[in-house]
């Protein structure tokens, strides 16, 4: 019993970790908790930036872990939208990036050949 009970957790463990998207720039990997400056160095400059800002609950880490806390009110965060255009060939992604850290990857259709610059 105990034997199918740690398959079934392995398997669900190894199935959420296949469902989070990243974006490979060269030999690195972005992720979640990659920070700004790591993405802009490795990658270079996005092809779009959205910016906003936004309330979130404070955060205190506990033995390496965010915890938010309850009933302390809400500090602004600057929430940048990232989207990289790969070309036609290869999918777009799309970075929000909280407070200068990377908080999600997703992965978009495929991307679109940039238009010829307009001559003077």
């Amino acid at each position: 019993m105990h034997h199918r009970l740690a398959v079934l957790l392995l398997a669900l463990a190894c199935a959420s970790a296949a469902q989070a998207d990243s974006l490979r720039c060269g030999t690195r990997l972005v992720v979640e908790g990659t920070t700004r400056d790591q993405v802009v160095t490795w990658c270079g400059e996005p092809t779009d930036v959205r910016e906003h800002l936004a309330l979130r609950a404070p955060v205190t880490w506990y033995y390496g872990h965010p915890l938010r806390i309850a009933g302390g009110g809400y500090v602004e965060v600057r929430v940048e939208i990232w989207t990289y255009n790969l070309g036609p060939n290869k999918l777009m992604r799309r970075l929000t990036i909280e407070d200068g850290e990377v908080v999600e990857v997703e992965t978009l259709g495929y991307g679109y050949r940039k238009p010829p610059a307009a001559s003077p």
